[in-house]
């Protein structure tokens, strides 16, 4: 038989607060996001208000409102009553004016006009990879069911024009009554590569660039006359890809049995293909990015300040406040609520700004020299290390530097691109170079090389050890091909391709 025993047990734990989940939420918002959270506090809680909007102005509390005094507005406003005559001409006038302009820029008065016209701006529209190809399709001659295999891969083509799906897979999406096979849709999918663009509806890139070169067009590619030239760039693209890729230029001569002149030409060619037909119907959305702070030059150095315009100018509404607070107010737990929460924002929102500015302030501080000489300059620096010198935690900084930006002579940068690890000085000391200036060192090596005898990465390894850094030839291999930039011998044959 069980027995139930009382015991008392002393423990500590952390509560997070509503105040305080609601400052780490706003500290990990963007300034964008940080605007419509603002927007929607605004629109929703009555005792909040921001500074310079019209439409925050101190208005008459109404009658039944707690603490107003209804005989003081109608005394205010029997005081006002001589002048009520001018001010209504004045509006009768300003009415009348409107109605003019109302009626002679309605959308009823524009449309004898408008209608003569369609190059509105409202209704310029960039044409869609998929309705282009649906275009072409409405031209042709296909039975019904051809069709509609063709428009069902056109809907599985990707934003590269590339068929994103197996034929085998589509198939299993068509209900077996309906007899369509995959031999159906392989006899759809030819019909679909000879649309435009050439190389649209490939399943894969040798298969996209062979298509470019079978459908080329002699007008933009004079090349396509020469049926010995198109002949070896397709059985380059067809077969030999992976082998063009290590740069091997003598086992493509093998393998292709052809001259080092044909080659280069089919190399030069190749080159000149799209890997991605569908890219020109590929309109990217607007990159751009706010910037929190901005870094000035001072006499006494590079110094952080915060963005005036994007810092939130919010207080609480008086006159709410005031009525609240009068003795006929009462006690109403609801407006109680909001004028904490309102408090609680501004104090949160202001909050964020200073934690962004010292943070940002210390990235300035140990980051002097990029901001004179750029991104070879840039010095090792972790979250840990900012997290130490403020006292914070190393998650604070983390949220701190996440989507915030800084505008510096070198443009806006996320305070993320700030921190990079350091590589070792080797004999000589000192706190080494970080990976971002390793990285921008390569780069202009590379950039700076004789195109005919390009840099190994072992020779990269020598040129920075004589520069004082450290660094193992692997090392150097993943920071070149995290800079997209292929081996020696693949540029030494771009390089007598072009």
């Amino acid at each position: 038989m069980s027995r139930h025993i009382l015991e008392l047990r002393h423990g500590q734990h952390l509560t997070l607060t509503p105040a305080l989940q609601q400052s780490i939420r706003l500290l990990q918002l963007s300034t964008l996001d940080l605007e419509a959270e603002v927007s929607q506090a605004i629109a929703e809680n009555p005792m909040l208000e921001q500074e310079g909007d019209p439409s925050a102005a101190p208005v008459a509390a109404p009658a039944d409102w707690p603490g107003s005094d209804a005989p003081g507005d109608s005394a205010a406003s029997t005081e006002q009553a001589p002048e009520a005559p001018a001010a209504d001409s004045d509006k009768a006038e300003s009415d009348r004016e409107f109605e003019r302009d109302r009626t002679e820029y309605s959308g009823e008065a524009r449309s004898s006009r408008d209608d003569e016209s369609d190059t509105r701006p409202e209704t310029v529209r960039q044409t869609t990879l998929r309705e282009h190809l649906l275009a072409q399709l409405a031209t042709t001659r296909f039975s019904a069911r051809d069709a509609a295999l063709v428009e069902m891969l056109i809907d599985e083509l990707d934003d590269d024009g590339m068929l994103a799906s197996p034929i085998e897979e589509i198939v299993g999406w068509i209900e077996p009554a309906l007899g369509i096979e995959a031999e159906d849709f392989r006899a759809a999918l030819n019909l679909l590569h000879s649309f435009d663009p050439p190389g649209v509806g490939a399943r894969d890139l040798a298969e996209c660039l062979d298509l470019q070169l079978a459908y080329a067009d002699p007008v933009h590619f004079s090349e396509a006359r020469d049926a010995e030239l198109i002949g070896v760039a397709r059985a380059l693209c067809q077969r030999h890809l992976p082998l063009l890729a290590t740069g091997n230029m003598a086992r493509l001569r093998e393998a292709l049995q052809c001259d080092a002149e044909l080659l280069r030409r089919a190399h030069a060619l190749v080159l000149r293909l799209n890997p991605r037909p569908g890219s020109a119907w590929n309109v990217p959305a607007a990159d751009f990015a706010i910037p929190d702070v901005i870094v000035r030059k001072t006499r006494a150095g590079w110094v952080a300040m915060l963005n005036d315009a994007v810092v939130p100018r919010l207080r609480i509404n008086q006159l709410y406040a005031e009525a609240l607070g009068s003795p006929r107010a009462g006690t109403n737990s609801a407006l109680h609520g909001q004028l904490q929460e309102a408090r609680w924002l501004i104090r949160n929102v202001a909050q964020r700004f200073e934690t962004i500015l010292r943070v940002s302030q210390a990235i300035v501080v140990h980051q002097q020299a990029f901001f004179s000489r750029g991104w070879e300059a840039i010095r090792p620096l972790t979250l840990k290390d900012i997290a130490a010198e403020l006292g914070m935690h190393e998650s604070t900084i983390s949220r701190a530097t996440t989507q915030k930006f800084m505008l510096t002579p070198f443009g806006t940068l996320e305070l993320k691109r700030f921190f990079s690890a350091g590589l070792s000085a080797g004999s000589g000391g000192g706190e080494g170079a970080s990976a971002t200036s390793v990285q921008t060192r390569i780069q202009a090596l590379i950039v700076a090389e004789d195109r005919s005898r390009p840099l190994s990465d072992s020779q990269l390894v020598a040129v920075l050890e004589t520069e004082g850094v450290k660094i193992a030839r692997r090392t150097v291999a993943k920071y070149r091909e995290l800079l997209r930039i292929p081996t020696a011998p693949l540029r030494k044959s771009q390089a007598g391709a072009g």
